[in-house]
């Protein structure tokens, strides 16, 4: 059976955000229609957003982390500032007008 995400993405690949809970920034790499991990990671979450909504890939500003964040869990980032992350030039190409300019280096999603 196909199952359709309820909801289009708010973000796309560039933007900047900050987590609800967790209240770290990033930098959205990629994103997936709904949840692509696998069911063990999912339970072993520390919570568990409705899987069938947007899912990001994300950066995490001065870190050396990515995380998988639901569109749930997300807000637009009100600050507008560069992050610092080691992977910023490997998946970006600059920084323009308040968010990162995606390049086609492929992200290494959920298989």
């Amino acid at each position: 059976m196909i199952e359709f995400a309820d909801s289009k993405p708010l973000f796309l690949p560039g933007f900047l955000v900050r987590h609800r809970r967790y209240h770290y920034r990033g930098v959205i790499v990629a994103y997936d229609l709904q949840c692509q991990a696998p069911p063990q990671w999912y339970e072993k979450n520390q919570t568990q957003p409705p899987r069938h909504q947007p899912w990001y890939h994300v950066l995490v500003h001065a870190t050396e982390s990515a995380t998988y964040a639901a569109q749930d869990n997300l807000l637009a980032d009100a600050e507008g500032l560069p992050i610092s992350h080691p992977l910023l030039e490997v998946y970006f190409d600059a920084w323009e007008n308040g968010h990162y300019m995606r390049n086609a280096t492929t992200w290494q999603t959920w298989e």
